[in-house]
């Protein structure tokens, strides 16, 4: 009678530990650099509704400074909770503004002309936004 093998050698199952153990490093790696890419992700969103508090039509005057959003808003609203103007105070941009961009249309069309200017707001995540103004004939 045929004596039977084991189901699995010593060697079978190191290597199959060993691919399994791959396996899990890679995972564990994606995931990590996944939940780096989600908090960065975050933070853009974050950063992106505080911006919104500095694009007033007033901002291509403070081409090269740095203002906090309280120093942009005092204009436009009047702040009296202490605590919500110390939070302004405290939220600053470094301002920059390259010099503008003028669209005009080709020399045998017709057609509107438009000033393009951008915004460049600098922080730790910084981000740019685009201002359009059309011009009539």
């Amino acid at each position: 009678m045929k004596t039977l093998r084991p189901a699995f050698t010593l060697i079978e199952i190191l290597i199959s530990v060993f691919i399994l153990s791959g396996a899990i490093l890679y995972t564990l790696r994606v995931h990590s650099d996944n939940q780096h890419y989600i908090q960065y992700l975050s933070e853009r969103n974050k950063h992106s509704l505080q911006d919104s508090l500095y694009l007033t039509p007033n901002i291509l005057r403070y081409h090269k400074s740095k203002k906090s959003a309280y120093d942009i808003l005092e204009r436009y609203m009047k702040v009296t909770e202490d605590k919500s103007r110390q939070i302004l105070k405290k939220n600053s941009r470094q301002i920059y503004i390259p010099k503008e961009i003028r669209i005009i249309p080709p020399p045998d069309r017709r057609g509107p002309r438009a000033i393009a200017n951008e915004i460049k707001l600098k922080d730790k995540h910084s981000s740019a936004y685009w201002r359009f103004k059309i011009q009539s004939l």
